[in-house]
């Protein structure tokens, strides 16, 4: 497992825009499993939508690509050091779905699968769960640089 302490050693994300709370499973260039708890608390409700809180597409997405870059990273041999001077670009999102509404109280799952890695090129499957329901899915592509 990696918690939020050790999230924050690998991605340069801090609040209000880390979008994952912990990682459970994780299998160098393979697969990760992480999740993110929603909260009614997020300023991202205050405009979307009051009175009808629901997270945006755009969030879940971002939450997909962080999980990736965590994967990236725990699938390279950096140090800790090495790794600080890296950054994940993404590079495209494709295929992105929608299939129902994360709200507020939702555990939003992250489920990212490595498709196609060449050097600094990752290609990531990501499906974002809540219970066991498919709420959203996309292809992700990133490149790992130098700050």
């Amino acid at each position: 497992m990696i918690d939020v302490i050790q999230i924050q050693k690998i991605l340069p994300h801090r609040f209000p825009f880390l979008l994952v709370d912990r990682v459970t499973a994780l299998t160098p260039n393979e697969s990760l499993i992480g999740y993110k708890n929603v909260t009614i608390g997020e300023q991202i409700f205050e405009g979307h939508f009051p009175g009808h809180p629901i997270y945006p597409g755009v969030m879940i997405l971002e939450g997909m690509a962080q999980a990736g870059g965590i994967l990236a990273f725990q699938s390279m041999d950096m140090t800790e050091e090495e790794a600080a001077q890296k950054v994940v670009y993404f590079m495209s999102i494709d295929g992105a779905k929608f299939r129902a509404p994360v709200r507020p109280g939702d555990r939003l799952e992250y489920r990212m699968n490595v498709v196609k890695h060449k050097g600094s090129i990752w290609v990531l499957e990501g499906k974002a769960y809540v219970d066991d329901t498919l709420v959203s899915e996309a292809e992700l592509k990133a490149m790992i640089v130098d700050k």
